[in-house]
């Protein structure tokens, strides 16, 4: 990848229709999203040890302040930045890998669209790439 090429890391709800431009998608919630088949979602790859644990997870949306406070967003990243630089940096590789070979969308069923944990995924996965 050449110093001016920017990995294809993108997010999408798993609700929004697949599209030929998402390359391999991987489903990076813990829980599997009510309603979706894997056939129907075109999950190539559900990585549920590179979610939040289920203590983040729990706090987090047990946070009645989450997801509107920059204060509860921030502490989210960085508590879920350490588990994906320790007991996930397996699947962090799984993920990387499959950057190197093209576009990956990471799949998330949140509602909130812009802080969630395929965001955090992808910002700390760039920030690894750079």
């Amino acid at each position: 990848m050449s110093a001016k090429a920017r990995p294809a890391i993108q997010v999408k709800r798993v609700y929004a229709a697949p599209a030929a431009h998402d390359g391999f998608r991987v489903l990076v919630d813990r829980l599997w999203p009510r309603g979706i088949s894997r056939a129907a979602g075109k999950i190539d790859l559900w990585l549920k040890e590179i979610a939040p644990s289920d203590g983040l997870r729990k706090r987090v949306h047990g946070d009645p302040a989450y997801p509107a406070s920059d204060a509860a967003w921030v502490a989210f990243t960085v508590d879920y930045a350490a588990e994906l630089a320790g007991p996930a940096a397996a699947a962090v590789r799984q993920v990387l890998d499959e950057v190197a070979r093209g576009p990956v969308t990471l799949l998330y069923a949140a509602k909130d669209e812009g802080r969630n944990n395929a965001v955090a995924l992808r910002d700390w996965l760039l920030g690894r790439l750079q």
